[in-house]
This record gives C-alpha cells, structure tokens and sequence, in this order.
C-alpha cells in the first residue's frame, strides 16, 4: 500500500508491504531523491523494569550518495554526531506517546538508502518511524509528524534543501500530534519571541495534514494492537505506605540543598522498607520491595506538583519565577586562552575557550557532503557532576545532544573568519549539576569568550523552563531544578541576546502542548534570561582588548597557486622544515591562502620571509641576482628565484659578439640579470646586467671593429640558429620544475620563438663588432 501528498517543494511517499516484511512495521519513505527505509520491532516478553527499554537508530549508509567509506576495513563507521542527534530528536518525540505500562523493548532503525545530496533526511525519518509504529501491533499513542521550517528572505520554507537551509536565518525542527506540539529544536539569528511561536504554529498546520497522511495508511492496513500486562499495586501496600511516608516526603518540599534532600528522601525509603518487609510474605506479596520504592516515588511526585499548583512552593523553597543565585569568574586558569567558571544554583560549568588556525577547524561529513567548521563546542558530563560511579566512556548522545545546543546558541554571535581569523573551540566541563547544564554551558561560554578577547557581537544567556499540569491548573517554572525536569511535563530550554532567541529545546512527557502555553513559557524565559545578561555583564561586559600571551598570532598572506607545491615540497619536507626552524604553524588552502600562526611576531615574521622568497613570482621588467646553474652552446641558464630559472641567450650578454657562453661567465659565477619577457608556460628570457660586483659597461673586452664573421661565427650562428634554439627548447622542456609543466611546445609557437630571435640577430649589426668580453682579472 502506497500513499502520497506534497510536502513543500517535494512530494512525500509512504509504501509498506514491499520490503522488510518480517518486522512489526516497515515503511518506505521517498521525499524528492532521498530514501528512508524504517522498521520497528517489539520483543515479545516483557521486562520488569523502571524505565521503557526504547532504541532509536539513525544510520546513513555511505552508498546512499555513491561513496565508498574511507575509513579502515570500507565498511561504515560507528554513527557521527549528525546521526546520533537525528536518532535523539526521533526518540524525544516517540517517547512519551507509548504507555506507561508496556514495558516490552522495542527498537526503531532508520536507514538511509539513498540521498539526493538536496533534501535532508531528518524529517523523513521522523514521518517513517511514526508511520511503521501506527500500522505495527505495538501499544502507540501516535501518530505523529515533523518538519523543518527555515526564513530564507523573510519567507518561511517547509522543509528547506540544504542550500536554502546555508543561507537560512532560521532553523526549527517541530514535532507533533494533530492537537499539540510534542518537541521543539533549532536556532536563528536572534529571533523575537513571538516570531518563535508564529513559526511553530505554521509548522502544526503542516504537521496536520501529514498525520492525516499516515491515518489513511493505517486505516488500510488495520492491525490489531498486541495486549500487555498493566503494572497493578495492591490497594494495601499502597495504603500502608502512604500512611507511612506522605507526611515526612512533604517535609522535604523546601529543602534547598539538593544532597541534603536526597539523603534524607533516601532514609525515608530505607525506614518505611524496613518496616514493610517485617511484614509476612504473604502480606506483602513477592514484589514488595520494587512497588514500594515506585509508590514512594508517586507520592514525591504528587506532593511536590500540589505544592507548585497550590502553594506557589517549589522542591528548594522557591517561587514559580524566581531564579536561583548566579556567580561567575573569568580568567580562572592562567595558561588558557580564555576561561570561565559560571554556577547557576548547584549547577555549575568551567568552559575553557582556545583559539587555533585553520588547521584546527572540525571537518563534518554528511549527506550533503563536508563541511569545515571554524567554531564548535563540546560538552562533558563526568559521574562526579552528580555524585555517581559510572564508567567513563566516549560521549554519548545526552553530551552530543547538549553541546550541539549549546554551540547553536552562540554561533549567531560569533564572529566570521574574515573579521577574526582563528579556529575557536570551546570546552564545557559540568562539575557540578542539577538541571540546565547546557543553558549554564551558553553562559560560561559567553563569559569564556569575552575573556580570550573573541569579538563576539552581544553576550548570549540561556534558561530552562519547566511545567507542571494537572486537568486545567498549570504552572511555568523558571530555571528548574533537577527533580522538576523528572517529575514534571516539559523541559523547554531557550538561550538567546537582549535582541533576542538563538536556540531553543523543547521535549515534553505528556501528550503535547498548545502554541499558546509555548508562548507563556517563552516570555517568561526572555524576562529571567534578561536578568542573567545583567549579573553576566557585571563579571565581564566587553571582550578584552588584546588576546592571551599564549594564543597564537596568527599573520595571512597571499601567493600564487602554482606555488603551492613549490613551499609544500616533496613530502611536505619544504613547508615543514620552515615551521621547525620557525617554531610556527602554517596552514596553506587551495586558493593559495597561508595562514602563519606563532605565539611570537618575531617567529611570525622570519616565516613569512622565507615563504615569500619561496613563492615570488618573476616580474617583468625586475632585476634579480642569481647564480649559474648550466650554460649550453646558445646561452646560459640563471636561477633568480628559489626553483625557478631563466635563460640568458648570448645575444643578451652585451652588445658586442659572444661566441661562448663561458667566455662572459661560469656556472657557479654570481650575475645580475633583467627579465625582458615571461611566455604563456612561464619560461623566462633574461639580459645579463652584471657578472658578480661587475656592471656590463665595466667588462674588458677586444676591439674588434673591422673584423668580419668569421667561419667558425657563422657556424655557430647556423647551429644556434638551427639546431641550438630547438635543443635548448627541448631541455627547457625537460625540466619538470618549470611553470609550462615539461610540456612541449606546439610547432607553430616553436616557430614564432625562432622568428623573434631571428629577427633580433639579423638586425644586429655586424661592422661594429667587438671580440667577446671577458670580465677583469679572467683569463681567456
């Protein structure tokens, strides 16, 4: 079965019962040239367990835009960060729609098999995985829908291409049901509030019509959702130990410090246990243990909601808008380019920024091929953070997932390589945390920044916003806490300047919110990131006026493509025997840009000298000092520059007659030449100007006024004439580190090259000829 409808400028289709039959739910999914294959499939048993054992897998197969891998082995590596933060966004949506009760593990993969290197593939994906759970046999409370809303000259795009999403000055991804939004991801260029919002409520109206898509899917296919087993307490247990705990969990609501509360929560738990396992068995019933501890966690739940929708008292003693205390310091650690260290409560971020060259930019492949960033920030959560033992391992999509946001915020302050020409990477590492580490990590950044001297235009703060709601009563919080993000229904995360919104995060645990309650919480968030800006500025307003001691100084310059290989050598040895002699780094790009870096100018500076001796180019009309490197029977060859010869024909050694070469000068001999002509494969002709401190008028030379050619001139002049100028060619040639490549000349160019020399020994006259000139102090 096969249904289609047009979505933005493509049109979308959904086929399932073609492939992949053996899974629960396969859908097929084609928008414009990409393909996405998604199944899901449900174990049959069910787990006890006190979380739902859901995986999302997002995979791009290299093949899909006609590449072989390049990494080890040709197969395809574990995902990269664009993947893991697809597989995130899916799963944040989907999650809250299963029921709370179905425990059975259930995996979602997404393959992309084909991609038109135009349309992304993110959204797609989402549409799959919600189409194959609908038409599946598993419990799902969808479907649901998404797309990509970007402005591309005040003009809002569905589902933008790659090209229109470079050029874009907003990015939002939105997911939802027909009567809510279910997860909110994106950023801008300093977005108002309320052009958020508009955005998100067109992005429903979208949403609305591909959900209707996928109903006429499921429609026909009618499948029968599988039963399962409802997680029940027995009414005693539930009443004994609320009995037992409901007073004494209530007295923790107000408890600021958040280790004091847990441990006291945690005595609480082992108390009432204690007393319920005296209990018989039969009493209790065999899973005493694990519903005690979940009805214990219901009546924290419930009794910190009614405090916040009753009393306006939050878990810490707060009100519903208050935020907690901010500190901040700069300049914490001596040897860095730049630091910060920002607490927001117990939250707390060391964010360390380090500028480097173009060397140093990140390199992202994806389907639309690669790209180099110059700007990016990883995030790092450590076990300590939260006073647990964990194993440490690489970062997983949760540090992904929140340095991707984080660096989302500040991309739109940060400034162009043109007008601050380093590589900046910044470091968050969270010491500390309870709720919004990645709106602590914006603002630690921010303060990172201004303190190794980055440009940036406006400093950018961000908060997490929560809610509580219960039928008709709700309840908006300001930077909440911990165990408001877990017992509560929406993390809304905003960061953004005074002038306005660069990123936001929404994911929710209930079944969707209005645009209206959005733009609730997204007000409120401005007036408390507002007061944030304030106490940031008063740690550090402006960036500082000169970098760290320890940045590099980082010096531009310009040579000629041809070059390139000339200062890279073979092997690179030329350009890295410059920077160890140096002490600098150099970065050369294929346009012929060379980016020098060194802590030091005066490094800086013998660098480039020796760049630019490497790659000058000749210049018509210059006079250069070289050394002989070969002479022939028709001229002798002089290198001017590093690599680079040219030829002085003995007709341009001075005005009286050379029969040799060898007469004027020697190979190894130093002279002082003037370049008269440069042809189209960049071999030089030359006029000898002097022969070491020697000028041409200086020379010794015979006076030979009367005499007339001899024999043995016109044969040398018949052999230079015929034979001697197309062997010299030949051996210019030969040479492979000419400009022209060794690439031989076309007969007819070879033709007018002989004519101008023709021209130029006819005219030349001869009853005024000079015997060869020998420079003094020389014998014959």
């Amino acid at each position: 079965m096969k249904v289609e409808m047009q979505l933005g400028s493509e049109k979308l289709s959904i086929e399932t019962g073609k492939v992949a039959k053996q899974a629960d739910g396969a859908v097929w999914v084609q928008y414009g040239g990409t393909v996405v294959l998604v199944t899901v499939v449900a174990d049959d048993s069910e787990h006890n367990l006190d979380f739902f054992p859901l995986t999302v897998d997002y995979r791009e197969r290299a093949y899909a835009t006609g590449r072989i891998p390049t990494v080890y082995g040709r197969r395809e590596p574990r995902p990269g960060t664009s993947e893991q933060l697809v597989a995130r966004l899916i799963d944040h949506c989907i999650r809250p729609l299963f029921p709370k009760d179905f425990n059975s593990e259930v995996q979602v993969l997404c393959n992309v098999f084909s991609s038109d290197g135009i349309h992304p593939a993110d959204v797609p994906a989402l549409i799959g995985t919600s189409a194959a759970l609908s038409i599946s046999d598993i419990p799902f409370n969808g479907p649901v829908a998404a797309v990509t809303v970007g402005k591309v000259e005040e003009k809002l795009i569905i589902n933008p291409t790659y090209e229109e999403l470079h050029a874009s000055s907003m990015e939002l991804f939105v997911s939802g049901k027909a009567d809510a939004v279910m997860s909110v991801e994106g950023g801008g260029h300093e977005i108002p509030e309320d052009e958020v919002i508009d955005t998100i409520i067109t992005a429903h109206q979208q949403i609305q019509e591909i959900i209707k898509l996928q109903e006429g899917l499921a429609a026909g296919c009618s499948n029968t959702k599988r039963d399962y087993a409802s997680n029940s307490v027995e009414s005693d247990l539930s009443s004994r130990v609320r009995d037992l705990a409901t007073s004494r969990i209530r007295e923790s609501i107000g408890m600021a410090d958040k280790k004091l509360r847990e441990d006291y929560l945690e005595q609480v738990q082992a108390e009432v246990l204690s007393e319920i396992l005296e209990d018989t068995p039969e009493e209790t019933g065999p899973n005493a243990t694990k519903d005690t501890i979940s009805i214990l966690s219901d009546i924290e739940k419930e009794e910190m909601r009614e405090a916040i929708l009753t009393q306006g008292k939050r878990v810490d003693g707060r009100g519903v808008t208050d935020i907690r205390s901010i500190s901040g310091e700069v300049a914490l650690l001596p040897h860095t380019h730049g630091s910060a260290l920002f607490s927001r409560g117990q939250t707390q971020a060391l964010c360390v920024t380090t500028l480097g060259t173009s060397g140093d930019e990140d390199v992202q492949r994806g389907l639309d091929g690669e790209a180099r960033r110059s700007f990016y920030l990883h995030y790092n959560f450590p076990p300590f953070s939260t006073g647990e033992v964990k194993r440490m391992m690489g970062p997983g999509r949760r540090e992904i997932g929140h340095g991707s946001l984080a660096q989302k915020a500040l991309e739109s302050v940060i400034p162009n390589k043109e007008e601050f020409h380093y590589t900046i990477r910044i470091v968050s590492e969270i010491l500390e945390s309870n709720a919004s580490s990645s709106m602590a990590t914006v603002c630690g950044a921010t303060l990172a920044l201004l303190d190794a001297g980055v440009p940036i235009k406006r400093p950018v703060a961000g908060i997490g916003v929560g809610l509580i709601k219960e039928g008709e009563q709700e309840a908006i919080l300001t930077d909440m806490l911990g165990t408001e993000d877990f017992l509560g229904d929406m993390d809304f995360k905003v960061a953004g300047t005074s002038e306005g919104v660069t990123a936001v995060q929404m994911d929710i645990k209930i079944e969707g919110v209005t645009p209206e309650l959005m733009r609730r919480a997204i007000h409120q968030a401005r007036e408390a990131r507002l007061s944030v800006i304030e106490q940031m500025n008063a740690v550090i307003a402006e960036p500082r006026a000169e970098l760290s001691p320890y940045a590099p100084r980082i010096y531009s310059l310009q040579i000629a493509q041809q070059k390139i290989k000339d200062l890279i050598g073979p092997r690179g040895k030329t350009v890295q025997g410059i920077q160890e002699e140096t002490s600098t780094t150099i970065n050369i790009e294929d346009d012929g840009t060379v980016e020098i870096a060194a802590t030091r100018a005066e490094d800086v500076k013998r660098a480039e000298e020796k760049i630019r001796a490497i790659t000058a180019m000749p210049e018509i009309g210059k006079e250069y000092t070289g050394k002989v490197v070969r002479t022939a029977p028709f001229g002798a060859f002089v290198e001017i520059l590093p690599g680079k010869d040219g030829l002085v024909h003995i007709s341009q050694m001075g005005d009286g007659y050379v029969r040799r070469a060898e007469d004027v000068m020697q190979v190894g001999d130093e002279v002082t030449v003037r370049i008269l002509t440069i042809d189209e494969q960049d071999r030089v002709d030359l006029t000898l100007v002097a022969v070491g401190d020697v000028p041409v008028e200086e020379l010794t030379i015979e006076s030979n006024e009367d005499r007339e050619p001899s024999s043995d001139w016109n044969a040398s002049r018949e052999s230079r004439d015929s034979g001697g100028r197309s062997n010299y060619r030949d051996n210019r040639d030969s040479r492979e580190y000419r400009g022209g490549g060794g690439e031989r000349r076309s007969n007819d160019q070879r033709e007018r090259r002989g004519n101008r020399y023709d021209q130029r020994d006819n005219s030349r006259d001869f009853r005024n000829q000079r015997s060869p000139r020998i420079p003094k102090g020389r014998s014959r």
